[in-house]
């Protein structure tokens, strides 16, 4: 969350601009009637103009007023820095939300690295009064590296933020409690970007408690806040795999955002649709499909009301709405409705792209990633193809650009794309696509381990299946070895994310010691998947009926193909599961 101040909304917005843009116009003549002591009115009014239309979704004309705010600003602070530099800074604060909203990140870095820098030596002069502008630029700054993909350099800035603002908030809580929350949530972003999940859910927890403690004092000022923490932290609790708990949170800012937006606060209606969403992906998590279609239909309704009346503003969401949407309609099987779901996401972001490529691509590719999936699931292998090939051009282009942003995506894409050429019986072109989403994987990897060895995990696994449809026997199982020992470090972090997966590297792992004939090492690969399972079969049947009982099915005939009877002790178990599950009688041998 960038600190910046707010704005009305939409219409209100409409019918203040024209007498801004007439107190610019007027000051304007002024300033260039040689009556220079207007300029700082001038620069002042420009700001104003700025953040008007930035909440109109007029970007580029918010940036040009802020471009001259800042040029205004920076001749005054020339002349007479003790009284211009602190509205310098803030000019350039605000021109850095502007380069940000245009996709122009590495400007918008370099515009608040300088408000950071004399704001940094305005503080040292005058701390009582500039430590908190400090504060603000650092969150902003936190934000910028963030979007650069810099995650340790935003790590380092939102840091420094928290730590001043909790000591001004220890000094005057009712004046700097809200701006600590802020921090602290933008904080549980970046170590969440770092994949310190943990960490990141215990920064947020904060931040939503402090919000529950202003709530009680001035519920209007603050309900909207803590229902964004409520949104962030179910989100959290989601990568955690605590469905239920994200659940309870994402009701909670439902609930908020609803009734905000029921007392005629329109201004709320994005944020309700936003946390609509986020319930759907958690029902979704929970296995509810029907709920989280329900939750997602209505999200997309929302959307497409606010981009009828703001196009400019609300068709990126409207995008993004429409592919969850498409997501869920694909879960319940319901592919063509999903393929033209998110054919309308698609050529809603190609509209995007050709005004603004720079900040709309990354999308593009999202949506064109997502079609591919729905075409595949309906048989169209050569479309499917033909679409996953243009995610991964784009993707590639993105990443050459600025890698630590984009080589998670391409490699998702590039994995994809391996699958569709499988699925087509190209097995050297797939092969060629996983081992490089695997070598890109092995890189992230190296250098932030806790978010991407899962992945890599699942690239070795899906490489060892292209080795051996190539009947690169050797090569499979040492692909699939180093799966499984991945999991197995991952298992031992999060035993509950990670189990399942564990159990099917070893039964990859299984497949392929079975190709070389190493049918002890196969049974006891397999041997321990079941074993592995049996706990979760334990818990629910809909598992047992598919994976778990795959995995059973294959421990048996790998029992077969080794001389003595299988584990009697397993088998008994798998037996009594078998019959509790109504998948053999009693009586059957």
């Amino acid at each position: 969350m960038a600190d910046k101040g707010g704005t009305p909304f939409g219409s209100a917005i409409e019918d203040a601009l024209p007498g801004v843009e007439k107190a610019v116009e007027i000051r304007r003549g002024l300033v260039a009637g040689g009556q220079e002591e207007f300029l700082p009115d001038l620069a002042t009014a420009l700001n104003n103009l700025s953040a008007m239309l930035s909440g109109l979704g007029r970007h580029e004309d918010a940036l040009a007023a802020i471009d001259e705010a800042v040029e205004a600003r920076r001749g005054l602070a020339a002349e007479r820095p003790d009284a211009f530099l602190p509205d310098l800074a803030t000019a350039l604060n605000n021109q850095s939300l502007m380069l940000s909203d245009l996709g122009r990140r590495e400007s918008a870095l370099t515009a608040i690295d300088e408000a950071v820098e004399i704001y940094r030596a305005l503080a040292s002069a005058r701390p009582d009064t500039f430590v908190p502008n400090l504060a603000t630029a650092l969150n902003n700054r936190s934000l910028r590296l963030s979007a650069l993909g810099r995650r340790e350099d935003a790590l380092t800035a939102i840091d420094e933020a928290v730590e001043i603002r909790r000591g001004l908030a220890s000094a005057h809580p009712e004046a700097f409690l809200p701006n600590l929350a802020m921090s602290l949530s933008n904080r549980a972003g970046c170590l969440s970007a770092l994949g310190r999940r943990e960490d990141a859910l215990t920064a947020l927890t904060e931040a939503s408690e402090t919000y529950r403690g202003l709530v009680a004092a001035r519920p209007d000022a603050f309900l909207p806040r803590l229902a964004s923490s409520l949104s962030n932290q179910s989100l959290m609790l989601t990568g955690l795999r605590r469905h239920e708990d994200a659940l309870v949170a994402i009701d909670g800012a439902v609930e908020i955002y609803r009734g905000l937006a029921a007392a005629g606060k329109d201004a709320f209606l994005p944020d309700l649709a936003s946390a609509l969403s986020s319930r759907s992906l958690m029902l979704g998590g929970l296995g509810c499909r029907e709920d989280a279609l329900t939750a997602i239909d209505e999200a997309v309704e929302i959307r497409r009301g606010l981009a009828s009346a703001r196009p400019h503003a609300s068709l990126p969401d409207l995008a993004t709405a429409l592919g969850n949407q498409s997501g869920c309609l694909s879960g319940l099987g319901r592919h063509e409705d999903a393929l033209t779901t998110i054919d309308e996401a698609v050529e809603i972001r190609r509209g995007l792209v050709a005004a603004r490529p720079d900040a709309f691509l990354p999308d593009l590719a999202t949506s064109l990633n997502n079609r591919a999936g729905c075409l595949s699931d309906l048989g169209r292998r050569e479309d499917a193809l033909a679409v996953i090939d243009e995610a991964v051009v784009i993707r590639r282009g993105l990443a050459s650009a600025r890698p630590e942003a984009f080589l998670p995506d391409l490699a998702t894409s590039l994995s994809n794309q391996s699958l569709m050429l499988g699925e087509l019986e190209r097995p050297e072109d797939a092969l060629n696509a996983i081992d490089e989403a695997a070598e890109i994987y092995r890189a992230l990897a190296a250098t932030r381990p806790d978010a991407f060895l899962p992945n890599l995990g699942t690239a070795l696994n899906n490489q060892s299946l292209m080795l051996s449809e190539l009947a690169r026997s050797e090569d499979a199982l040492t692909a699939i070895d180093e799966a499984v020992e991945i999991y197995r470090r991952l298992v031992a972090i999060r035993p509950d994310a990670f189990l399942p997966n564990l159990a099917t590297a070893l039964n990859n792992q299984s497949n392929r010691l079975s190709d070389l004939e190493r049918r002890e090492d196969a049974l006891a690969a397999i041997e321990e998947a079941v074993k592995l399972v049996l706990p979760m079969l334990d818990q629910g049947h809909d598992v047992l009926q598919d994976a778990g009982l795959k995995l059973v099915q294959v421990y048996l005939r790998r029992s077969g193909e080794v001389e003595g009877d299988p584990n009697p002790d397993l088998l008994q178990r798998i037996r009594a599961l078998l019959i509790s599950a109504g998948l053999i009688a009693e009586d059957d041998q």
